[in-house]
């Protein structure tokens, strides 16, 4: 409650500070040219000296309170009740702090709601001294912001340099999140690999990680049939069904259908991207699975499985066929009109004109489309949990049950497991091995683009 009340008052103060300093700078406007900055950039120059340093103040207070908070609570005489064993005195604190912060939970250990109150209380004491700092920190930066405005004061350079920094910060933030990801990965891998050979794992055809233990623990993790369940499912089946699919739809709704239509059918067929893939999972297995058991049972297969690969594969070629349209739809639209006019005026049919004008000049991009729609393919977990199965088979049979890399990975890493076993480490590797086959289709379309793109006028 006190954290929310705060950070509405650091807001409330911004926006005082903001109508503050426009009104001292438009007081200070004596004709065209008086003022360096327009008033509403003084505004905005005081609102951040406001807001940042206040909530700066306060992230940095909400990130130690805690643990002055449970400090303040251990240094009084009812520490003396907590048991010596290390795990059950911080079950204890850890219950204490659900029942401080959520007074209507039951509590299973009467020791722990003893602790509550005393935790609410200094969790509430070290939240006013919080609140406090922030508001002395926004009243001094306030103040230093006020005593700025000058009518020579560059308010709009320094915003500009403020959000350009802010920008620059953000940028910042997802290229260190990509590489704390691969870090992560080529740790966790270098580890299982200290177990596991290489070559056996990139080379095996054997995959059953029981245990992860024995002196021949490389021949149970050969993960060549994920590597091809993976292909076979994602970028076979899948892309059969959605190249062919999106590429024509996208050549209707640029070339054959009218305006009205294609208000129409565009946004449905964009539909197909915003399903949530769980749902494609319940479709694929629940209608498309039995419809291709009982057609695998009418072409003599002896007891076909409801999971299979081609369900899963057409299933999610379904859910790839927005990808696959969107940018063909885009590539098309972006061949000049002139070209198909010149085609057209030369003989040629408005189909002869699609398939040897159009569809070459747009090929870099659909091509740039195909890729991240494998990309996205492969990289789906849902449909195949539920479609597909858990058997890693190589085999090139549709009909035959199979497992991909994600799934393996939520089996690997979902329950009660050890991370120093090389069972779960190698969910790592195939996540690695994941993210360069990925990385790699989309250097490909970049390259795609950048050898075969055609400037237009």
């Amino acid at each position: 409650m006190i954290s929310s009340i705060t950070l509405f008052t650091i807001l409330g103060l911004g926006l005082v500070g903001w109508f503050a300093a426009r009104a001292r700078a438009q007081s200070l406007y004596s004709g065209r040219g008086s003022l360096h900055s327009m008033p509403a950039y003084h505004g905005w120059h005081l609102a951040l000296w406001i807001v940042v340093p206040a909530f700066v103040v306060w992230a940095m207070w909400q990130a130690i309170s805690p643990g002055l908070v449970e400090s303040a609570v251990l240094t009084g005489p009812l520490a003396a009740k907590l048991p010596a064993f290390d795990v059950e005195r911080q079950s204890i604190l850890a219950e204490a702090w659900t029942l401080a912060k959520n007074p209507s939970a039951v509590a299973f250990n009467p020791l722990a709601a003893e602790f509550a109150e005393p935790l609410r209380a200094a969790q509430n004491r070290f939240g006013l001294i919080g609140a406090a700092l922030a508001a002395l920190f926004a009243f001094s930066g306030g103040a230093y912001g006020f005593t700025r405005i000058r009518a020579a004061f560059p308010a709009r350079t320094l915003v500009e340099r403020m959000i350009m920094l802010a920008l620059l910060l953000a940028s910042l933030l997802a290229i260190l999140t990509t590489a704390g990801i691969i870090a992560s990965l080529l740790f966790e891998t270098g580890r299982f690999f200290s177990y596991v050979s290489p070559i056996d794992f990139l080379t095996g055809t054997h995959w059953s990680p029981r245990d992860g233990t024995g002196p021949e623990i490389s021949a149970d993790f050969g993960a060549v049939p994920l590597f091809w369940g993976t292909i076979f499912i994602g970028a076979i089946i899948a892309m059969i069904v959605a190249i062919p699919l999106g590429l024509m739809s996208a050549v209707y709704l640029t070339q054959y259908a009218s305006l009205a239509m294609r208000k129409w059918l565009k946004p449905m067929l964009e539909i197909l991207a915003g399903i949530p893939t769980v749902v494609y999972g319940y479709f694929a297995a629940l209608t498309i699975a039995p419809m291709i058991r009982d057609f695998a049972g009418s072409l003599g297969m002896a007891n076909p499985s409801t999971e299979s690969a081609l369900a899963a594969g057409l299933v999610m070629g379904v859910m790839i066929i927005p990808f696959v349209s969107s940018m063909a739809d885009d590539s098309l639209a972006a061949v000049p009109q002139a070209m198909r006019d010149g085609s057209l005026a030369m003989g040629a049919t408005q189909s002869e004109t699609i398939k040897r004008v159009l569809l070459p000049a747009a090929l870099p991009g659909i091509v740039a489309g195909v890729m991240p729609a494998i990309s996205r393919a492969i990289g789906e977990t849902m449909i195949v949990v539920m479609a597909a199965g858990a058997a890693a088979r190589l085999s090139a049979n549709p009909f035959a049950s199979m497992t991909t890399v994600t799934y393996q990975i939520v089996q690997l890493l979902t329950g009660d497991q050890e991370f120093d076993s090389p069972k779960t480490l190698s969910a790592f590797a195939l996540g690695l091995v994941l993210f360069i086959i990925t990385l790699i289709l989309n250097i490909v379309a970049l390259r795609v683009v950048k050898r075969f793109r055609e400037a237009y006028e």
